[in-house]
């Protein structure tokens, strides 16, 4: 596995990847409406139109974006900016494989060398024990949100300090 930064190309792979891994893992308590506004513009990540695949391009867009590849193949992405993780998918048939571990180490390193001393992430409930693991505590209680144009949606805050 190598963790690269993202091109424009890879797009559509990660817009798959987010919507296959958010639905399964994090949007179960959603019916299938409430799943799609909650994907915002990931709903459409399957579809070859050109308004949807630049509208995921669109979102993407981050000061910050890692990929994380194996076997030529997309398995896991970060979006981070300043001193936030603003996101971190793995493909679910990878999970406990070391690629979101990964992917939170490249983003810490790259970080430091910014000069952050602090990262905050709102992390989904079952994204919560993953955080934990790799140092992250919780900062405040458990939180309702947005995510994209859905309500509904439930997070815990998170903090780690970097060394």
């Amino acid at each position: 596995m190598r963790i690269r930064d993202y091109q424009d190309a890879d797009a559509p792979a990660v817009g798959r990847l987010i919507s296959a891994t958010y639905r399964e893992y994090n949007l179960s308590h959603a019916d299938l409406e409430e799943q799609d506004r909650l994907l915002g513009p990931f709903q459409h990540a399957f579809s070859d139109d050109p308004s949807h695949r630049e509208a995921i391009r669109s979102i993407l867009q981050s000061p910050m974006l890692y990929i994380a590849e194996a076997d030529d193949e997309i398995v896991g992405v970060l979006r981070g900016r300043e001193n936030v993780l603003a996101s971190l998918f793995v493909c679910g048939d990878r999970h406990r494989q070391g690629i979101g571990r990964a992917l939170v180490s490249h983003f810490e390193r790259e970080s430091v060398a910014q000069g952050v001393t602090r990262l905050r992430v709102a992390a989904t409930l079952f994204a919560v024990p993953f955080y934990t693991a790799v140092g992250f505590r919780k900062s405040t209680g458990v939180r309702p949100g947005r995510s994209f144009d859905g309500t509904n949606f439930t997070y815990q805050p998170m903090r780690k300090a970097l060394t």
